[in-house]
């Protein structure tokens, strides 16, 4: 078995929760913490090998996966954080266990995360890289100064969390595999998530609240993306264009045209805010 903790957050996941679990049996703990599901999540969770841990989140810091990290004993001090609607995949099921026949090297790893839309892998175009398998007793999620921003609530935003007092030259890794990412449902889901993302996105900006990246790259990246006022546009063109993809298709275009509509929402969001405080 993988020395190494998942940990699964939940609210109202039945319908996913098995599949991510299923894929997750070669690790020697599997956590799941509920946030009080009202459809039978966490007796599906339990009864898959998981082990349930209930949430009720008091309005204040930590958030959801920092509280996680806080407050429930662990077999390990590796934390792999997964999402109900990611499903790893073999391939990054033998990476990380090969990881962890020696000593792994760094504070913690990237992993990317392939879309799938209308039962298609993403091959190409934008995949999803997140800070998802960490030794907590180097990493945490920053506190940032988004308690009164609309649209994420208890859960840690889309930020990644950073190197811990001490620690700040340890290093940061990536792997190669991917687990599959099913984050579209149907095209009024994506907009009412979406719309809640961009809300959130914008209180973000004007408080300048972003932690910095642990990777210097991706921090430099992203911070002349979010000075940019061709933002939608930059996004569709590197997602479909830049990453290539074009080369999946109709389901490609789609994914960088979703890219383009999200980053118009925020710009939309933030004119209009700047109109009624001016």
């Amino acid at each position: 078995m993988i020395p190494v903790t998942v940990m699964v957050m939940t609210l109202n996941e039945a319908p996913r929760i098995k599949a991510c679990l299923d894929a997750l049996q070669n690790f020697n703990e599997i956590i799941v913490v509920d946030s009080g599901s009202r459809d039978g999540t966490a007796n599906i969770a339990a009864e898959n090998g998981a082990k349930i841990v209930h949430f009720s989140w008091d309005g204040q810091y930590p958030k959801k996966r920092q509280w996680a990290l806080d407050n429930i004993e662990t077999l390990n001090d590796w934390i792999f954080f997964v999402d109900a609607d990611e499903i790893v995949t073999p391939k990054l099921v033998q990476e990380i266990a090969a990881l962890f026949d020696g000593v792994p090297d760094c504070a913690g790893y990237f992993v990317k995360g392939r879309y799938v839309l209308d039962g298609q892998v993403m091959t190409f175009g934008l995949c999803n890289n997140k800070l998802a398998l960490i030794d907590k007793t180097k990493m945490m999620f920053p506190v940032v100064n988004d308690l009164d921003c609309p649209g994420m609530g208890e859960i840690e935003g889309h930020y990644q969390p950073v190197l811990r007092v001490g620690f700040l030259e340890e290093r940061i890794g990536r792997l190669k595999s991917y687990l599959l990412h099913h984050a579209y449902g149907t095209q009024q889901q994506w907009h009412e998530r979406h719309e809640r993302y961009a809300r959130w996105e914008v209180c973000m900006n004007e408080a300048k609240a972003w932690p910095e990246d642990p990777d210097t790259r991706r921090e430099a990246m992203k911070s002349f993306f979010r000075a940019s006022r061709f933002r939608p546009q930059l996004a569709f063109l590197h997602s479909y264009i830049v990453k290539a993809g074009f080369l999946d298709g109709l389901n490609g275009y789609k994914i960088a045209a979703d890219r383009y509509k999200y980053y118009k929402m925020i710009a939309d969001i933030s004119y209009d805010r700047s109109r009624t405080t001016n």
